[in-house]
């Protein structure tokens, strides 16, 4: 086996792999902490809107609209905004909005957002509308 007579000695190119990397590792760690603050805004999202369906169907079958908010509230986080009232044409209306701002090290770079749903149903026959018992 020959023996290399050149001596070792480090290229102009060392080092740049680990600079590199030290450049883009907090990048990649804001990217991902950003793609699970966006899934928990959409599972938010889904929960809002099961949460209104809920409240709609506890409103139509004639609950008081304080027994409607707390049947919300009671799948979302407290901070959430309700409203019970009339929809159109023989229809109670509930709604619910909530933000969600992004924790920690992502709460100066991205924005707050609003999630809201809206539900509407049917009265059933012989019940007044708007969610409230005589």
């Amino acid at each position: 086996m020959p023996v290399s007579s050149r001596p070792l000695r480090p290229s102009r190119e060392a080092g740049y792999a680990t600079a590199e990397l030290a450049l883009t590792l907090p990048v990649l760690v804001l990217v991902v902490l950003a793609g699970i603050w966006a899934v928990s805004a959409v599972s938010l999202k889904a929960a809002c809107s099961e949460a209104v369906r809920l409240g709609a169907r506890a409103a139509a079958r004639g609950e008081p609209a304080d027994v409607v908010r707390d049947v919300v509230r009671s799948e979302l986080p407290a901070r959430a905004v309700v409203a019970v009232g009339n929809g159109s044409a023989g229809t109670v209306s509930v709604r619910a909005s909530l933000s969600v701002q992004p924790a920690g090290a992502l709460a100066g770079l991205l924005p707050r957002l609003s999630v809201s749903a809206t539900a509407e149903a049917p009265t059933e026959a012989g019940l007044p509308a708007a969610g409230g018992r005589p």
